[in-house]
């Protein structure tokens, strides 16, 4: 059933309503496609959310920019009113931009929001952006796929809706492939437990927190020993997870360093 809304009045009669869905990569401003930051360019409107870096906003500066972002025992709007705002906005303005982290197909809730929006007759586009699942640990110096190491990565968010742990990481850790678990700093010790149980204590696990940004940190370890590296530099949110072989791979700059010396010794 189709919500009825009060709309606003329509700034421009020639504009035609359109939302179209941004993601805005892992956190680093340049990490943006650009047919992402076109986007937001010629935006009437943006709705962005809390992981979206805010300096993209300035590459519009006559557009409306309204925060709808949620953090962990906070909410802007809940997710139905953001669906609201996106349709009145959309008739009242024309060209409204929903500026994701990441992209907004990975647990973004982006499709869902799209479905809605579509109810009620609004042209949608979607621009895909890098996902922190790929990014955040390829520039920790981390693939999550490598020949002979691992032919596989899952993305797994931590928790389900109810708070628990999502069972998908307990076939993760039964895998020989990468593991990239979302939001799982507080899964944290249910994570390694799982894995130790499937007998991978020695398995590589980094923790990386804001990641892509200058105050990112990470945490290296292995199942055995990643909770007491963790207590003694408890990283904040947010941050990612990755389990799995790939980790214990020599960082590609000491790779390199290596090979000089040997080149020109």
């Amino acid at each position: 059933m189709v919500k009825k809304i009060k709309l606003l009045k329509m700034k421009n009669p020639n504009t035609t309503p359109k939302v179209t869905l941004v993601g805005a990569g892992p956190g680093d401003l340049e990490l943006i496609t650009l047919k992402g930051l076109n986007a937001i360019k010629h935006a009437e409107v943006i709705l962005y959310d809390a992981l979206v870096n805010e300096e993209l906003l300035d590459f519009a500066p006559i557009a409306t920019k309204i925060f709808v972002g949620k953090r962990k025992g906070f909410k802007a709007y809940s997710q139905d009113e953001i669906n609201l705002l996106l349709v009145k906005y959309a008739f009242s303005h024309g060209n409204v931009v929903r500026l994701k982290g990441g992209d907004s197909f990975v647990f973004g809730r982006g499709y869902e929001e799209l479905e809605f929006v579509e109810k009620y007759g609004i042209e949608t586009t979607v621009v895909p952006g890098i996902s922190s699942s790929i990014a955040v640990p390829a520039l920790a110096g981390i693939p999550v796929t490598h020949r002979g190491t691992s032919t596989s990565f899952t993305v797994i968010s931590a928790s389900l809706s109810n708070g628990e742990l999502n069972p998908d990481v307990k076939y993760a850790a039964q895998s020989n492939g990468t593991a990239v678990i979302l939001m799982g700093l507080t899964k944290l010790d249910e994570i390694v437990s799982l894995y130790k149980r499937a007998g991978k204590f020695e398995t590589g696990i980094a923790i990386i927190s804001n990641g892509s940004l200058p105050n990112e940190e990470i945490i290296r370890g292995t199942i055995s020993n990643i909770q007491f590296k963790f207590e003694e530099n408890p990283v904040p949110s947010p941050a990612i997870i990755v389990v799995g072989e790939v980790v214990n791979l020599q960082p590609i700059t000491e790779n390199v360093v290596a090979n000089h010396e040997l080149i020109y010794a």
